[in-house]
C-alpha cells in the first residue's frame, strides 16, 4: 500500500508556544546532522519546524503501515534534497517529502515512493478540514458529501467511505493553531 501522511505548522502559533532554543529542546527530538542543519540555516526558526513537519508526516504514514504508535523523533532522520524537498529515514524506510512555505504556516507531505499515484491536499482553516475533505472527495466519485463518512482505524488514521464503499486508500489530516490541512489518496477501486 502507497500510504501518505501530512502535517502542517502555524509559524505564529510556533513562535508564542514553543521556544525551540530552550535547553535540551533540540537534542530530543533532532539528530546531530539535523541540529547542525539548523543552526548552519539562514532562518533556524524554519528549519527547526521544517524538518518536525517532515518527521511527523514520515511518522504518519508510517504508522499507517504498521498500524502501531510510538514517539522516536531521533530515530527519523530528515535529509534535504532543496529547499522544499526532502526525505526522511526511519529504519530500512525512506519517505520522500514535499513541504509548502507561506508566511502563516508550512505544511509537509510524505509518501512511501518517489512517484506514487495522485495525491489530493488542500490547506484551509482548522475548523473546516472534515468539510472540505469530504466536499473533494464527492467531487471526485460524483455523490453528495453528506452521503460519505469517516471512520477511523485501529490507530486513528482517517478513512472515508460512500455507503460500505471504502474511497481512500490513504488519508492524513492535520490540525495546528489557525491551519488546517488534508492529504489522500484514492482507493484502487474507486
Amino acid at each position: 500500500m502507497d500510504n501518505i501522511g501530512n502535517d502542517i505548522v502555524d509559524l505564529n502559533l510556533a513562535k508564542t508556544q514553543s521556544n525551540w532554543q530552550r535547553d535540551g529542546f533540540l537534542e530530543k527530538q533532532f539528530t546531530k546532522s539535523e541540529q547542525d542543519i539548523i543552526l548552519k540555516s539562514k532562518n533556524p526558526f524554519l528549519q527547526v519546524w521544517q524538518f518536525w513537519s517532515m518527521k511527523e508526516a514520515a511518522y504518519k504514514c508510517y504508522t499507517q503501515q504498521v498500524e502501531k504508535r510510538f514517539f522516536a523523533p531521533l530515530k527519523f532522520e530528515c535529509n534535504l534534497i532543496s529547499k522544499d524537498e526532502g526525505t526522511v529515514i526511519f529504519e530500512d524506510n525512506i519517505f520522500y517529502t514535499t513541504t509548502i512555505f507561506s508566511l502563516f504556516y508550512l505544511s509537509t507531505i510524505a509518501k512511501q515512493k518517489a512517484t506514487t499515484t495522485s495525491i489530493f491536499s488542500k490547506i484551509g482553516k482548522a475548523d473546516n478540514v472534515d468539510k472540505d475533505l469530504k466536499i473533494k472527495l464527492a467531487l471526485i466519485i460524483n455523490v453528495l458529501p453528506e452521503e460519505i463518512t469517516k471512520r477511523k482505524s485501529s490507530i486513528g488514521a482517517p478513512l472515508f467511505y460512500h455507503q460500505e464503499k471504502k474511497i481512500t486508500q490513504s488519508c492524513s489530516i492535520s490540525h495546528h493553531g489557525n491551519y488546517g490541512t488534508f492529504a489522500f489518496t484514492l482507493n484502487n477501486e474507486t
